[in-house]
């Protein structure tokens, strides 16, 4: 069985929720990752806040966000057990993020201890 992130992309970072929203969408989270776990195939997750983040460049230039010119934005992810990408895929499609208006799941295999660090 391999490791899967699956990769919460939001097209719009720059859109805020009201706080009601915000608890509807982390209910609905919150069971959907219920269902993952109660297979036996959750691993770990987390959001991505955007407050103090920042993003990095060549030659030292550091800049607020991971927005400005760019809209889209990851908001999270989390890191699944499955069989196969289709089952990886498989849990990607109930993910509440898809909710939004051009919003996706990025689904990516973790490498395995090959060297890489």
């Amino acid at each position: 069985m391999d490791e899967f992130i699956l990769i919460f992309r939001h097209e719009d970072g720059s859109k805020i929720a009201s706080p009601e929203q915000m608890q509807v969408w982390m209910q609905q989270t919150m069971d959907w990752i219920a269902g993952i776990s109660a297979q036996n195939k959750f691993v770990s997750g987390t959001g991505l806040p955007f407050e103090n983040a920042r993003v990095v460049k060549p030659k030292g230039v550091v800049t607020d966000g991971p927005f400005g010119e760019i809209k889209e934005t990851i908001g999270g992810f989390i890191t699944v057990k499955a069989d196969s990408v289709d089952e990886a895929v498989e849990f990607a499609k109930g993910c509440p993020v898809l909710l939004g208006d051009g919003n996706s799941v990025e689904v990516r295999k973790i490498a395995k201890g090959d060297g890489v660090h």
